[in-house]
C-alpha cells in the first residue's frame, strides 16, 4: 500500500489535523538533521581536516542521498519502526497518541540540545511512540515484542561492534603505517577522513531516515481510517521530502554536540578520525542491511571510544562518556514516559 503526492495533498485539504501531524514529523525530522547529524562530522571538525562550515555542507549533501538511495535499495529499517507498536483499531484515538508521541519527542530533542547532550533521537523516537501506544492500549499489548526486541539487538550491536570496529580498524592502520614516517601519511588520511565523514552522513541519512518515514506512513494511513496495514511502499517524493527536511536541519548545524563528541570524548590525531569514521559508517550499514534500527550517536561514539581505547584507556575521557551514557540510559524512560503522558493530555483535550 501507498500513496500519491496528489493524494496526499489532497487529505491534507480534506482534513486539516493531518497537516498538524505531518508538521510536527517534518519537525522531528528537521531536529534529527540538527542533532544527529553533527556526530557524523565531528571528528572530521576536530582534527581540522575540514572547517565546520564545509563539513556541515558536505553533510547536508550526503544525509540527502542516504536517504534517498538506501530506501530505494531497502526499506527494512523503516518497515521495523512502523510495526513496532501497534495504536489499536481506533484510528482518530491512535492518530491523537502518535501526535502526543512526536510532540514529546520534539521536546526532548530539544532540550538535549539546549544543553549539548548527544543523546539519540532513534531511542527517542522508538521510547516516545511506545509509550504512546502502551497508554492508548491501556498496557502492553501497544508493543510488537517480534519487532521491538530488534531495537535491543540494534543497540547491543551499534555498542560492541562500534567499538570493536574503531579499535580493530585503528590497529590495523597503525601496523601498516608503523615505518612510514607520520608527516607523510597526514595528506593520504585527511582525504580518507573526508571519505569517512562523507559515509556517516550517509549513513545516517540511511538510518534515522527510513525511521521518520515509517512514522509518515503510520500516520497517513491512520488518517485514512486503515490502522492494520502491515506492509507498504515508501513513495519517491516523501524519500525527497524527509531527506530535504534533514538536510536543512543538518544545515543549521550543531557545534556545541560536534564539540562533546569530536572534541570532549578523545583527541583525535588524523588517522584516529579516518579510523572511528570508517568503523562507524561500516556498523551502520551492517545494521541497516539486517532491518536493525540502531542510533547514529551511539555507533559514533563508541567507535571513537575504541579508536581511543587502542591506545590506551586513558586516552579515553570517561566523565563525559559517564555523561553521555546516563543520557542515553535516560533518553528511554523519560520519552516514553513523555510519550505515555502526552498521550493521556492529548486524548482528554482533543
Amino acid at each position: 500500500m501507498t500513496i500519491t503526492f496528489v493524494e496526499f495533498l489532497n487529505q491534507i485539504v480534506q482534513n486539516p489535523v493531518i497537516l498538524i501531524i505531518v508538521g510536527l514529523i517534518l519537525g522531528v525530522i528537521l531536529v534529527n538533521g540538527w542533532t544527529d547529524a553533527p556526530n557524523a562530522i565531528a571528528t572530521c571538525v576536530s582534527t581540522r581536516t575540514l572547517s565546520p562550515k564545509k563539513s556541515i555542507i558536505m553533510a547536508t549533501i550526503f544525509n540527502f542521498l542516504g536517504v534517498l538511495v538506501m530506501t530505494l535499495i531497502s526499506r527494512a529499517v523503516a518497515q521495523t519502526v512502523y510495526n513496532m507498536v501497534d495504536f489499536g483499531n481506533v484510528p482518530r484515538d491512535a492518530l491523537i497518541a502518535l501526535c502526543a508521541a512526536l510532540f514529546a519527542i520534539v521536546i526532548w530533542a530539544v532540550a538535549a540540545w539546549i544543553f549539548g547532550i548527544p543523546t539519540s533521537e532513534s531511542h527517542a523516537l522508538i521510547a516516545g511512540i511506545s509509550g504512546a501506544a502502551i497508554a492508548i492500549q491501556g498496557g502492553i499489548a501497544g508493543i510488537n515484542g517480534n519487532e521491538w526486541i530488534k531495537v535491543i539487538y540494534g543497540l547491543v550491536l551499534s555498542t560492541v561492534m562500534g567499538f570493536v570496529f574503531g579499535y580493530l580498524i585503528t590497529k590495523l592502520i597503525e601496523k601498516i603505517c608503523k615505518n612510514i614516517e607520520r608527516q607523510k601519511t597526514i595528506k593520504f588520511f585527511k582525504k580518507t577522513q573526508i571519505v569517512g565523514a562523507a559515509s556517516m552522513a550517509f549513513m545516517h541519512g540511511a538510518q534515522d531516515g527510513q525511521k521518520f518515514m515509517g512514522v509518515f506512513m503510520l500516520c497517513i494511513f491512520l488518517a485514512n481510517g486503515y490502522s492494520n496495514v502491515t506492509d507498504f511502499t515508501i513513495p519517491i517524493w516523501l524519500m525527497i521530502l524527509c531527506s530535504l527536511i534533514m538536510s536543512i536541519g543538518t544545515s543549521i548545524g550543531g557545534y556545541k554536540i560536534i564539540k562533546t563528541v569530536g572534541m570532549g570524548m578523545v583527541k583525535l590525531e588524523t588517522y584516529q578520525g579516518a579510523a572511528a569514521d570508517l568503523a562507524g559508517a561500516s556498523c551502520l550499514l551492517v545494521s541497516s542491511v539486517l532491518g536493525l534500527p540502531v542510533s547514529t550517536t551511539h555507533t559514533k561514539t563508541t567507535s571513537i571510544m575504541g579508536v581511543g581505547a587502542s591506545k590506551r584507556l586513558s586516552c579515553v575521557n570517561w566523565s563525559i562518556v559517564k555523561e553521555m551514557t546516563l543520557a542515553w540510559i535516560l533518553t528511554f524512560p523519560s520519552c516514553g514516559l513523555l510519550g505515555f503522558m502526552a498521550t493521556y493530555v492529548f486524548i482528554r483535550i482533543f
